[in-house]
């Protein structure tokens, strides 16, 4: 996919968002708080239609990246704009979690855990609500009979459909998809990522992908953003980024990936071992929080925090932030 960014403006615009989390001392009688910096100043826009991916490290923020888009987290700091208004529009920006048995409730029938954001949103009477979760169970591939049964009685993939069937009841615009196959078995995962891509299509969605799969992220995502430690360290159109990854981290990241097929060709570089472990998200370094694991770093990546920035010497809309590349 591709879009002029001057033509029109995005769907989704992230400024500066930051989710703190407060935590007390282990100590007896201590007062002390300390604050987890899940999501520390994220810049993003997405336009209508496409799917960015996210990929990083566990902990890196993603989850809380996309859980702080959607409300579910309430900012600390920086603002959500979707389709040019402050704020989360509650019914046109759904969730699809990573969990299927934990994200749906065992005591709602399949039909009513469907129908309910119709119920909280007044769309249509009883013979409406019950007609749209017919229609949605045999898009997602589910017997409208089922409607009728409790999350128990079906499998990992199937509570994962009725998921995405709930997310997609309300008629929404943007879905956070929170690594949806991540807990499903390898060979259910490829069939639930196609069936998200015909619902994109069938329905003109727009998605912000969260995964660790990077090969899946390469098939589904028009954009792909890298996360480290609660910021964006480099995002750029798909083919590009993983054809010419410039962050250290991307290069990184990147060159852990199985070298097989078509990866063996392109990725002919030694594969890099970063040293150290990932700064805690609690005491993070100052200013590039990657720079105790690069190789490259000098003492302006201690001083300053490098922004998130366009790079001339690469494809429009690659941006990273990193000082070397300036």
């Amino acid at each position: 996919m591709t879009h002029e960014t001057s033509a029109r403006a995005p769907l989704l615009e992230v400024r500066g968002l930051r989710k703190y989390f407060p935590v007390r001392s282990k100590r007896l009688f201590s007062r002390q708080r300390r604050i987890v910096k899940a999501v520390d100043g994220v810049d993003l826009s997405v336009w209508q239609g496409e799917t960015v991916g996210l990929v990083g490290e566990s902990g890196c923020g993603k989850s809380t990246l996309g859980r702080t888009i959607v409300r579910l987290f309430e900012p600390t700091e920086g603002e959500v704009l979707f389709a040019g208004y402050p704020g989360a529009n509650r019914r046109k920006m759904q969730m699809i979690f990573q969990d299927p048995y934990a994200s749906l409730n065992p005591r709602m029938t399949v039909g009513d855990i469907i129908s309910e954001p119709l119920v909280i949103h007044g769309m249509g009477n009883a013979t409406d609500r019950l007609e749209r979760v017919h229609v949605l169970l045999r898009q997602v591939g589910l017997n409208p009979d089922h409607a009728m049964r409790y999350p128990h009685e079906f499998s990992g993939g199937q509570r994962q459909r009725i998921g995405i069937a709930r997310a997609l009841s309300a008629e929404p615009d943007f879905i956070v998809c929170d690594e949806p196959i991540s807990a499903l078995d390898v060979s259910i995962q490829a069939q639930v990522v196609n069936m998200l891509e015909d619902l994109r299509d069938s329905y003109a969605l727009t998605y912000l992908f969260i995964a660790h799969d990077l090969s899946m992220i390469r098939h589904i995502s028009d954009r792909v953003g890298v996360m480290y430690l609660g910021r964006i360290v480099e995002i750029a159109g798909t083919e590009e980024l993983y054809k010419n990854p410039r962050h250290p981290y991307t290069q990184a990241l990147l060159s852990s990936i199985p070298r097989i097929g078509r990866w063996k060709k392109e990725n002919t570089e030694k594969r890099i071992i970063l040293s150290g472990d990932v700064p805690s998200s609690i005491d993070p370094p100052s200013g590039c929080s990657f720079r105790t694991r690069c190789g490259k770093a000098t003492s302006q990546c201690a001083e300053h925090t490098p922004p998130l920035t366009p790079l001339a010497d690469a494809e429009e809309g690659h941006q990273a932030a990193c000082w070397t590349l300036y």
